[in-house]
């Protein structure tokens, strides 16, 4: 069995991390939907004003998977863990890897010492909802997902 390794990201990670991430979006249907530049997701994550930090998966070295996340304040909660991503590439799925990545997110909460944590699912992604009532998550319905572009910020 391989022995993998859980560490947090670095800057030389994001190219790898920008792959993964068109490779979610291609599975969650919505490849032309990736519009981040690698230089702009280095920014977030290691600039000045960081807004993201995030945990990845290797084998040998190379970057097979990731759970990126930020912390988020709920008016009714407090502060939370928001899990923006959580991915492992098509090849090393099944083998554990997002369980790893999902309980390291879990120590992470309890460590910062925040109210709990929270993310979305499609609800057509069963594997993914079946994943997460392993570990009896709370699925919600009734909320509806809703955005602004920058474009149709800039032209209000």
């Amino acid at each position: 069995m391989t022995n993998y390794n859980i560490r947090v990201a670095t800057k030389r990670d994001c190219p790898r991390l920008l792959e993964l991430i068109v490779e979610l979006a291609i599975y969650e249907r919505a490849p032309d939907e990736v519009t981040v530049t690698l230089e702009a997701f280095e920014e977030a994550g290691f600039g000045n004003k960081p807004v993201w930090k995030a945990f990845v998966a290797e084998d040998n070295e190379v970057v097979v998977g990731f759970a990126l996340y930020y912390i988020r304040y709920s008016t009714w909660k407090g502060q939370r863990l928001y899990l923006e991503d959580l991915i492992v590439t098509e090849d090393y799925r099944g083998k554990g890897l997002g369980k790893l990545l999902f309980d390291r997110i879990v120590t992470e909460t309890r460590e910062l010492n925040l109210s709990g944590m929270v993310w979305q699912v499609l609800d057509w992604n069963e594997p993914a909802i079946n994943f997460y009532n392993k570990y009896g998550a709370t699925i919600e319905d009734g909320w509806l997902n809703a955005s602004l572009s920058r474009e149709q910020i800039l032209n209000k």
